[in-house]
């Protein structure tokens, strides 16, 4: 251990002695307050379940959990990296005793947030929280266009209340669903980074990353099972919603599996420990079964896509065999319905194989870009858009989002917006590509950045047909892997 960390290291024990001290100190004086304070909490949970029911379990639980988090906020990014990719889905309770934002995510979020502020206290990591590239090229660029958006709040289309497609009627809620919570999942990043750059062993946080693999893989997988629909059923343009139930799009479902698997895929590719190749394949299998089932084309295309990438990035023996298995096996196991999923539109021209989005969305809206092409028009500016007001005549395809994450940058954000965010995530991928080069890093850790790299790559490339450069659910693996990056540059930096 070098002297800067073990520095770092000695003035995080030194505040957690001090708490533990402090609390066996007031335990000696007052014998009886541990017990009656396990008295009070259980008397506080009872009332709660009586009056509240289900949705108390998870109030009770994220308070058990705020409890170990305030003694090591480390616990919570545990349970945030488990929790953060489920909380999108409608199995995720998204209130709680009837208040909006009151959630067992939110409340583990602020607990972690609170334990890591008090900890850096004591050892000056606070200045080193934000990273300026991520301040400055990234969330000035939001916050900018958040501000920009609230004005128009009252000139949104009507069309969109009357069709409950928003759940915000006001300043104050526009700021809290287009700015705030997506912004949540850059604070998950921040806290993940800040937890990998105190831990030894950073490979640990894979533990409950493939835990919340498995709960979104399983989730689509059951979902279909249970209601016993065929392929052909699902993967039919008219049934694109049919995955929605879940809380999120099928598209979305997709982008979010595909940087799964490459995170997946280069970890197992690089990894000496054969427990983990084996569960690594494994979920592997589950991921690209459960992508499958989205009939996402946009997922298919970025699934191939991770497979050349890593033929071309490894240029090995396993990563010809790999992908000679791929290619051998996958055309004889595939069903029908995917290939005429993938196949759907050709006969129509591009605008079809785009399912309108050319001549019913990304054409229609460029002109709304030069309205202010600076700095943009606002977060979510579509919903305010003349183009939309002429969407009950037929001449637009009537949705929140242009469907192009490029093209919703420039109308929301503008060129300088939409240039920031562009240099951001170039420097992230250089980055990964950096670390997964690194000798001081174990080879696990290097497949795991070569495989962020790589499904960044993707998400950069299938957000030219959906998809948003700022955060969304379906980024959460995504966020999760930059929150990686930036825990393991800062223990690079000290070595």
């Amino acid at each position: 251990m070098t002297k800067a960390t073990a520095l770092h290291s000695g003035a995080s024990d030194h505040a957690g002695g001090g708490w533990t001290a402090r609390l066996l100190a007031i335990q000696r004086t007052n014998p009886l307050l541990p017990l009656a304070g396990i008295v009070l909490l259980g008397a506080v949970f009872g009332i709660v379940i009586a009056t509240s029911e289900l949705n108390s379990l998870y109030l009770c639980g994220a308070a058990i959990g705020c409890a170990f988090i305030l003694y090591d906020f480390r616990i919570g990014v545990v349970l945030l990296i488990v929790l953060m990719p489920i909380s999108g889905s409608a199995v995720f309770p998204h209130e709680m005793l009837g208040v909006r934002g009151l959630n067992p995510l939110n409340l583990l979020l602020i607990a972690t947030l609170g334990s890591y502020l008090l900890h850096g206290l004591f050892d000056g990591s606070l200045r080193r929280f934000v990273p300026q590239p991520l301040l400055w090229l990234y969330v000035v660029p939001i916050l900018v266009a958040g501000a920009i958006g609230s004005r128009h709040v009252d000139d949104i289309v009507p069309a969109f209340y009357m069709h409950k497609m928003l759940e915000f009627n006001n300043a104050a809620g526009y700021l809290r669903d287009m700015l705030l919570k997506p912004l949540l999942l850059v604070l998950f990043a921040l806290l993940v980074g800040a937890a990998v750059a105190r831990s030894t062993r950073p490979e640990r946080f894979l533990a409950p990353t493939l835990i919340a693999i498995w709960v979104m893989g399983s989730m689509v997988i059951v979902f279909v099972y249970l209601y016993g629909v065929s392929l052909g059923e699902i993967s039919s343009s008219r049934s694109r919603e049919f995955l929605s139930a879940l809380g999120m799009h099928a598209n979305e479902l997709g982008r979010l599996y595909v940087v799964t698997y490459a995170l997946l895929l280069f970890t197992w590719a690089e990894s000496k420990q054969v427990g983990l190749r084996v569960v690594l394949i494994a979920s592997m299998g589950l991921v690209v079964v459960a992508l499958v089932l989205t009939f996402s084309r946009g997922a298919f295309v970025g699934l191939i896509l991770v497979n050349v990438l890593y033929l071309l990035w490894q240029r090995n023996a396993r990563a010809l065999i790999f992908l000679g298995m791929v290619v051998a096996v996958v055309p004889f196991v595939l069903p029908d319905a995917v290939y005429d999923r993938i196949t759907s539109g050709f006969e129509g021209g591009l605008n079809a194989v785009s399912a309108g989005r050319i001549e019913g969305l990304w054409l229609p809206l460029l002109p709304e870009v030069a309205r202010n092409p600076v700095f943009g028009n606002g977060l979510g500016s579509i919903l305010w858009s003349d183009v939309m007001r002429t969407a009950g005549g037929g001449t637009v395809l009537g949705t929140t989002h242009p469907h192009n994450a490029y093209l919703q940058a420039l109308l929301d954000m503008g060129v300088l917006g939409l240039a920031l965010m562009g240099v951001y995530f170039a420097r992230v991928w250089n980055d990964f590509r950096v670390l997964s080069q690194d000798p001081a890093l174990s080879p696990t850790l290097r497949g795991f950045c070569a495989g962020a790299a790589v499904g960044l790559l993707s998400f950069l490339i299938a957000s030219f047909t959906d998809g948003s450069l700022t955060p969304r659910p379906e980024q959460s693996f995504l966020w999760l892997a930059i929150g990686m990056m930036y825990g393991l540059r800062a223990r690079r930096a000290v070595r």
